[in-house]
């Protein structure tokens, strides 16, 4: 494992720490010989992994352990109690105050190297896991920073759509990475120039021309990645914007020729615009926007997801409904 993960080691003998610093030469270590110490390096260092011994002077190991979980950056820090106490319910106590493993001493070099080991793979998962979906997250605020569009709409429609490809059969893991996926979608927008998308009156014909190209530069851009969240994206980029008869851009595609990703995005999309409040307008009531979209079905729209569309417009309503709350209380985006 990488030398960058910094490990805190807290046991109030000595002995026990140089131990565990022959074994685990090859990682970045601080030592502690107390709960009281350790709290303070904990908040200096921020350790990506901490052992941590039970029966201390002073505060316990049990106590110092659940003070780290109270922390600002320390609440999701694997712990591992290293312990001489063998009794049945002391194994118990140390995941019951919040402990990810428990090594009993006197320590095996290969074990404790195996578990720190395993353990911070799962730190550098979680941490990668947590880059994607900051990218995510910048991706689709980018698309949309030059944009008249406020609030989550991006996030609310994710959400839309997501909830009709459950209904369109889409098994739980495409619908996730659809969730993930769909607030990309206008990414390309990053290349359009802020006098298009800021405009108050309607767009030219030399501006549409070049409003029409963001599909293809989000494609450009997300596709860049190979991970398949970011494929999808792409994917959905590319097509959100072509229309069911074959009139919409970039590529005039009709029918089943657009991935069912992008006629599902399309459907949120649009669906999400009419009931959300703009500059330019009040928001609509969703009777309103379910005639309005609804004429356009079979010309614009995919006719059969829109009639799935309707058969979960309640459950589409809770989504907004909920989103109003969050919102209201200024709740972080659902990544």
């Amino acid at each position: 494992m990488p030398t960058s993960f910094p490990i805190l080691i807290v046991d109030d003998q000595p002995q026990n720490l140089a131990a565990m610093r022959q074994v685990l030469d090859d990682y970045k270590l601080f030592f502690a010989r107390s709960g009281e110490e350790a709290l303070r390096m904990a908040a200096k260092h921020l350790p990506a992994l901490i052992l941590l011994d039970i029966d201390m002077p002073g505060m316990s190991g049990l106590d110092t352990c659940k003070q780290l979980r109270t922390m600002d950056g320390l609440r999701h820090t694997p712990i591992i109690f290293v312990s001489a106490l063998t009794e049945g319910g002391a194994e118990l106590a140390g995941f019951e105050a919040g402990g990810v493993d428990y090594i009993f001493k006197p320590i095996s070099a290969p074990v404790v190297r195996a578990r720190v080991k395993t353990h911070l793979s799962l730190v550098a998962s979680e941490r990668l896991e947590r880059i994607n979906r900051d990218a995510i997250y910048m991706l689709g605020v980018a698309g949309h920073y030059s944009d008249n569009d406020t609030g989550v709409h991006i996030w609310r429609m994710a959400e839309y759509a997501a909830v009709l490809a459950k209904a369109a059969g889409w098994s739980p893991e495409r619908c996730n990475m659809l969730r993930m996926a769909a607030p990309m979608h206008d990414t390309g927008k990053i290349g359009i120039p802020a006098s298009i998308l800021k405009k108050p009156g309607k767009l030219d014909d030399e501006e549409w021309q070049i409003m029409r190209t963001h599909p293809k530069i989000g494609y450009d851009i997300l596709s860049y990645s190979d991970e398949p969240v970011f494929q999808f994206a792409a994917e959905v980029a590319l097509g959100h914007h072509e229309r069911w008869d074959g009139t919409g851009y970039p590529r005039r595609l009709s029918a089943d020729e657009i991935p069912q990703s992008a006629r599902i995005v399309a459907i949120a999309d649009v669906f999400d615009a009419l009931t959300m409040k703009r500059p330019y307008k009040e928001a609509w009531s969703v009777e309103r926007a379910v005639e309005v979209v609804g004429r356009d079905s079979g010309s614009h729209f995919d006719p059969e997801l829109w009639r799935l569309f309707m058969s979960v417009i309640d459950e589409v309503v809770a989504v907004r409904d909920d989103w109003a709350e969050r919102e209201q209380c200024d709740s972080p985006v659902p990544l």
